[in-house]
């Protein structure tokens, strides 16, 4: 049997119709995604103004990775120094801990202030340890990747937990005292670079790279 086939005008009108149809299909299905998506909800409460409390901490992403200073208080000071064995003589005195008749080497910087201060981490990270010690009193260390890692001691109150992430600028603590440092309130901060004591001061406003 011979196979019929189509006249000229009959092929471009079957294409036509196909396409017809199938724009008709796509419009229809994007209409109904759309009144899904924005159904009005009945039960659903507008508001215009903010919802948020002053004393209310959300965290967001980090921005940076610039390194910053451990505190936010304008009047907190720099009362003891990190030792640097090639500094000058009357730099490296300010660096010394008196305990127990003891003279030791500081191997962190200590901020003090009039007041309790609001401790704060330096950049994103892990917080690794927490532990509480009569001698050095509340301690923090964060890690932040594997070369740097943060320790904050002295404290007279925490605010995190083992395994906890925490962003750059997050309230991790509050100053507090204890038997090495006798100062009003006290903030004893340690950095290591790659396992390694260095001074923080040369490394604020630093990226981590």
């Amino acid at each position: 049997m011979n196979k019929r086939k189509l006249k000229n005008l009959a092929v471009p009108a079957i294409y036509g119709l196909a396409l017809f149809v199938f724009g008709a299909s796509m419009y229809l299905i994007e209409k109904t995604i759309n009144n899904s998506r924005f159904k009005d909800d009945s039960n659903m409460e507008y508001v215009d103004k903010e919802i948020v409390e002053d004393n209310e901490y959300i965290p967001v992403i980090s921005q940076t990775n610039t390194i910053m200073k451990p505190y936010l208080s304008d009047t907190v000071f720099l009362s003891k120094s990190f030792y640097d064995y090639e500094a000058e003589s009357a730099s490296q005195e300010n660096s010394i801990i008196f305990y127990e008749n003891t003279y030791m080497q500081n191997s962190g910087v200590d901020y003090t202030n009039k007041e309790v201060f609001e401790i704060i981490t330096i950049l994103d990270g892990t917080v690794i340890e927490v532990s509480d010690n009569e001698i050095l009193g509340k301690t923090i260390k964060i890690r932040h990747n594997n070369d740097l890692i943060s320790t904050y001691q002295s404290l007279s109150e925490v605010s995190v937990k083992e395994n906890e992430n925490v962003i750059r600028g997050q309230i991790i603590g509050k100053s507090g005292t204890c038997a090495l440092y006798n100062n009003d309130s006290n903030l004893h901060f340690e950095l290591y670079n790659q396992g390694k004591t260095v001074n923080p001061e040369e490394y604020y406003n630093k990226t981590l790279d």
